[in-house]
């Protein structure tokens, strides 16, 4: 069985972080909020408390029992978590002027204690909390301080449970990779074995398992996930795999004739479905960014049922849902108020009356591609943007009509292949073009022109959930603008978006 660290969620911003961490180190985690800790079990090494936005003092605080643990597991709590355990075990939290955010310094540091095994005395970490532990219970240590904060860090004395102040798992703690590994690999005794080819040989073998001779039908996208996802449960079941990709009219230039011949090529069994004009002249004269969402999502539902009933006793559906998506749904506060229903296609395993089967709901990512690099799938695919699944309808801002989404798709089209071209498109996280719901007044020749506006835009991200605008050369810009303006009938006139995220989202809607 695989050596696992539980992490418990008290709706921490960074919890997802620590799980990122602890799996570069090639060590299997798992989140669970802290209402809905799993049964513990001889697989998990160790526990992972995280922070939170709560305050330990409050009447409904988050909170689990820390001292049925204390000394049977490994425990590690970080922030909140820390407080938590100083409260609870007789220590002293109280609200502090001697707050702390951001960068600070472990002047004091116990670099005796196993878990600061290797770090130096003055290291930078990254604090962000308003509470402070103004005093620990008599059977825990002092291991750690900082210029404003005296208990930055303790020790449980004869038991490895240990509290720490400040966040291990941002990048701004110089030596948090370190303090990690010795918790995890050191203190745990993890073994380092979760790599993308331990995940392959298990993830298929459960596959064949599960699904015997079993039919699954898949929905293929293009992205990554999808791809990933159809190679895995290829390798598992390989001809009883079924997947069937859709053209809705609104992927970018030319992509559905390629992409489908890429996935031929590698073996799978797709199906590639036109219905651009079904989609398309659902769509016409439609403005609401939530009604094409809506209407997107219920002709994929019709288009797809229609195929897959066209395949004999097929039991299974695919989907390539992955880790975030998984803790979003059982998250502390339950499922995030919907701002976007662009992956809402939940109705089809119940129209179906089909069982659901997600090889990669354990990964991140990150992890998919490494996954994808070890089966042995294209770059090109492994290194695309993320796409939004209703495509360039929710990229031009306003009505859709056939019109604009051609404007749009060309448009697009020499920006993405300009980024390639100038070897700039793995330096950047997402782009794409916008068409604008606006006219300006331009000069092409002799002739005064109104027509119509296209917005670039390119950000980069680790994980899409913050995103930078991407600071393209000048003069890529003015080439991108140049090109579109003159290949592109309709265009007179290219802007830049230079907004970050927060407070600005990726898409525009």
């Amino acid at each position: 069985m695989q050596d696992t660290i539980l992490i418990v969620d008290f709706g921490s911003q960074y919890t997802q972080l620590i799980a990122r961490r602890v799996r570069e180190l090639n060590v299997y985690c798992e989140i669970h909020p802290f209402n809905k800790i799993p049964v513990i079990t001889d697989v998990i090494k160790g526990i992972i408390l995280s922070g939170s936005p709560a305050s330990v003092r409050d009447a409904n605080a988050p909170t689990i029992r820390t001292a049925g643990i204390i000394g049977k597991l490994p425990m590690l709590g970080v922030c909140y978590g820390a407080q938590l355990l100083a409260q609870q075990n007789g220590g002293d939290v109280k609200a502090s002027n001697n707050r702390e955010y951001g960068r600070s310094i472990l002047n004091e540091i116990s670099l005796d204690s196993p878990l600061f095994k290797g770090m130096t005395k003055g290291s930078q970490v990254w604090m962000s909390h308003a509470d402070t532990i103004a005093s620990i219970p008599d059977n825990f240590e002092l291991t750690g301080s900082t210029n404003d904060v005296k208990i930055a860090s303790f020790k449980v004395k004869d038991a490895d449970t240990y509290g720490i102040q400040f966040h291990p798992e941002v990048t701004h703690t110089a030596e948090g990779k370190i303090l990690l590994k010795n918790f995890v690999v050191d203190i745990c005794k993890c073994k380092q074995d979760w790599t993308p080819a331990s995940f392959i040989e298990s993830t298929v073998d459960y596959l064949r398992l599960i699904l015997g001779q079993d039919k699954v039908v898949l929905g293929l996208s293009g992205g990554v996930d999808s791809t990933v996802a159809a190679m895995l449960l290829h390798k598992a079941i390989g001809k009883n795999l079924y997947c069937i990709f859709v053209d809705n009219g609104l992927l970018r230039k030319d992509e559905f004739e390629t992409v489908l011949d890429s996935y031929k090529h590698q073996g799978l069994n797709v199906a590639g479905i036109n219905a651009k004009d079904l989609f398309l002249n659902a769509l016409e004269g439609v403005s609401d960014p939530e009604t094409k969402r809506k209407i997107i999502g219920g002709n994929f539902i019709d288009v797809f049922n229609e195929e897959a009933l066209k395949i004999d006793e097929v039991k299974w559906l695919g989907q390539g849902t992955i880790y975030p998506d998984v803790i979003e749904s059982i998250s502390v506060n339950g499922p995030s108020q919907t701002i976007k229903s662009h992956h809402n296609v939940g109705g089809l395993p119940e129209k179906m009356h089909l069982k659901v089967i997600e090889p990669l709901k354990t990964l991140f990512k990150d992890e998919v591609r490494k996954v994808g690099a070890e089966l042995g799938i294209d770059r090109s695919f492994l290194d695309r943007h993320p796409f939004p699944g209703p495509g360039l309808a929710i990229r031009i801002i306003g009505v859709i009509t056939k019109e604009r989404v051609r404007i749009l798709q060309e448009a697009d089209a020499i920006f993405i292949n300009g980024l390639k071209e100038h070897n700039l498109y793995n330096s950047v996280w997402q782009a794409g073009a916008i068409f604008l719901p606006v006219q300006a007044v331009g000069v092409m020749g002799d002739e005064r022109t109104y027509e119509n506006v296209i917005c670039l835009r390119a950000v980069t991200s680790t994980d899409g959930m913050t995103a930078d605008f991407s600071h393209l050369p000048h003069e890529f810009l003015a080439k991108m603008s140049n090109d579109i303006i003159n290949k592109v009938k309709g265009i007179n006139r290219v802007v830049y978006d230079i907004s970050s995220k927060p407070p600005a989202t990726i898409e525009w809607e």
